[in-house]
């Protein structure tokens, strides 16, 4: 982190979205302060907190006043669904036009991920019992 090029902000962002997604940062628990952030990542305290204003904006940070920065409720499921949505367009798109290209049909494509995806899949969870291992 800190370092691919993108802007520091967005990467800022994306290091308290990567706590909401694993669950290390839960629903209504504090996010960590525009200084601590700012320190442990030695940056300016003002881009520490324009990456966590633009949570704020997206609904999954609030502010409690005098006291911080908090996860909203259901800010996993929506980190997780923005996610998955970017996924699609960023990875998946560009492969199903590829596939088309090549004339590799739907059925193919799917068989051609599972096996390579092999066991690095995750295993079914009760939250999306239509994930499969391959």
């Amino acid at each position: 982190m800190i370092e691919d090029g993108r802007a520091l902000f967005l990467q800022i962002a994306e290091a308290i979205e990567d706590q909401i997604v694993d669950g290390s940062l839960g629903e209504e628990s504090q996010a960590p302060s525009t200084n601590e952030l700012a320190a442990f990542y030695r940056i300016n305290p003002a881009t520490a907190a324009k990456g966590v204003n633009v949570l704020v904006d997206s609904g999954v940070l609030y502010k409690r006043r005098g006291v911080g920065m908090f996860v909203t409720a259901g800010a996993r499921d929506r980190v997780l669904s923005a996610r998955r949505e970017a996924f699609a367009d960023r990875y998946l798109e560009p492969l199903l036009a590829e596939a088309r290209r090549l004339g590799i049909s739907p059925s193919d494509l799917s068989a051609l991920i599972r096996e390579r995806a092999g066991s690095a899949l995750p295993a079914p969870s009760p939250d999306h019992p239509e994930r499969t291992d391959a």
